[in-house]
């Protein structure tokens, strides 16, 4: 007689992957020796075989995670920093042939970073749908930036610098940085908010290293045997760091795990994850199976409102790092070095804060994280650099600005978060038409930086017309009267509004 299994499971109705006792298997030896059976194979039940899952590295640690990090960091650094270090260009262009009589040189930095922010919905979606591509993109990147800097040391004209050192500069960088940020997930699920604060960072720190680089490279060779050294070292510094910028999961595997994201996301289970080093089964992975992102989010209540303070923030975010060296030399009479160090102490603090609201972002709720970064920004701006009427208290107010203003962007993975939750199926409370629709954190975040480019192509011109004619001058106390009073009441006045996620959310409205 067949063995009888000890539970009521039908053997038929178990997966294909499963090895299962055959019914008819004979188990006694006797009965087998008197009618010459042969001994039966071991086909006990195993558990199925987990090729792809079962080898993958763990998330938030381990060697693979920190040198993916790493050389995020060192990207950010070299592709977002020559742009904020674009200032030193513009001064040298400025005084110097062929161009110092040219009119729209900031149209060129602006160019590049704006182009890098409000691209990257594009950029993110396209390797969404096409996701192989995405690991040759550090590569692909790379080459149109080395090739931009390469051109635009040939240029004659401003318009050839527009087209080269900011169009083509911006598209290639965001080529090359779309990575970190799609691969990123991949890698960090608990410590997401340090390791996001750890790779924004990178910005800071290049803020404090380029500028005075480059100015001793223009002062020696000029603008393009400097923009030729800076092709070449980006190049040799960058190429090695694509091999680490690789998904947690490889583009050519199995994912299954994308449909156990969609089913966990819509029924409300939790999928597995690799927290514990003994399990690396998880699915915290982006799917890298082809897809085209849902940009229903965009419309929905919280979405608009964060990205409405988001906007309004950018607006006067960038000013300070724009005129505190002149208000420096032309109110304070500083010279020299001492002009300089405004904003190598802004670069300096905004690296400090960048960490710090990563860590909190992690633990605390996102709008309480964008009150304390927009507590200090508006505190150091209004009586700091209001104010304040020499050198000391606003090289404080640099320090002050840097560490609070400068960390507002390392609150957005607590945003992409709140914002994912809307695929969960919770319509209902939103107000939204979202429904149980899945959200992609990652499209989350390149609409966030869509919202941060406008701020920053906007506030270029606006910032023009806030100190034409130095308003407020000689009719107002300290900073306010100095002709920049303008300026310093629209950065703090939109730093204030950018935090309102806060009281929005106190009130029900997110």
């Amino acid at each position: 007689m067949a063995s009888q299994s000890t539970f009521d499971i039908p053997l038929d109705s178990l997966p294909p992957s499963y090895r299962t006792t055959e019914r008819n298997a004979d188990f006694d030896p006797i009965r087998r020796a008197e009618t010459g059976t042969p001994e039966p194979q071991d086909t006990s039940v195993q558990e199925p075989v987990r090729h792809e899952f079962s080898q993958l590295p763990p998330v938030d640690g381990g060697k693979d995670a920190w040198l993916f990090l790493a050389a995020c960091f060192v990207v950010e650094a070299l592709v977002w920093g020559f742009p904020y270090s674009f200032g030193v260009f513009q001064d040298y262009y400025s005084t110097h042939p062929p161009f110092s009589s040219s009119s729209n040189l900031a149209v060129i930095g602006t160019c590049a970073m704006g182009i890098m922010y409000i691209d990257t919905p594009l950029i993110m979606s396209f390797f969404r749908r096409f996701p192989r591509f995405a690991r040759w993109a550090p590569i692909v990147g790379l080459l149109v930036m080395c090739f931009a800097l390469a051109m635009s040391s040939f240029s004659t004209t401003v318009t050839h610098l527009i087209v080269t050192q900011g169009i083509l500069y911006g598209i290639g960088g965001s080529i090359a940085y779309s990575p970190c940020i799609l691969y990123l997930d991949e890698w960090f699920v608990k410590k997401k908010g340090l390791a996001y604060g750890i790779m924004w960072s990178g910005t800071g720190l290049a803020g404090v290293v380029l500028p005075p680089l480059l100015e001793h490279l223009l002062s020696k060779y000029g603008y393009q045997t400097t923009l030729r050294i800076w092709a070449v070292a980006v190049f040799v510094l960058t190429a090695p760091l694509a091999w680490f910028l690789k998904p947690r999961v490889s583009v050519g595997g199995k994912f299954a795990a994308s449909e156990a994201v969609s089913n966990s996301s819509t029924s409300g289970t939790t999928t597995p994850t690799s927290s514990n080093n003994n399990n690396n089964t998880d699915f915290h992975a982006a799917p890298p199976t082809p897809y085209t992102p849902s940009f229903s989010f965009v419309l929905t209540r919280p979405f608009l409102f964060y990205q409405l303070f988001n906007i309004v923030e950018a607006l006067g975010f960038f000013l300070p790092g724009i005129y505190l060296p002149s208000y420096a030399r032309s109110v304070l009479q500083a010279q020299g070095f001492l002009t300089s160090l405004t904003l190598l102490l802004l670069n300096v603090a905004s690296v400090f804060g960048c960490v710090a609201m990563g860590w909190f972002i992690d633990r605390l709720d996102v709008t309480t994280c964008i009150m304390l970064s927009t507590a200090g920004t508006v505190l150091g701006t209004f009586f700091l650099w209001g104010f304040g009427t020499n050198l000391a208290v606003l090289y404080v107010f640099c320090v002050v600005y840097g560490f609070f203003a400068g960390s507002f962007t390392s609150a957005w993975p607590g945003i992409m978060k709140e914002v994912a939750k809307l695929g969960h199926g919770g319509s209902a409370e939103t107000g939204s038409e979202h429904g149980s629709k899945p959200v992609d954190p990652t499209m989350v975040f390149a609409f966030l930086a869509l919202g941060r480019g406008v701020g920053n192509v906007v506030s270029g011109p606006l910032s023009e017309t806030l100190v034409k004619e130095l308003p407020w001058q000689g009719r107002a106390l300290a900073g306010y009267g100095s002709g920049y009073g303008g300026l310093i009441a629209f950065t703090g006045v939109t730093a204030l509004v950018g935090g309102g996620s806060f009281l929005w959310k106190r009130l029900g409205w997110l």
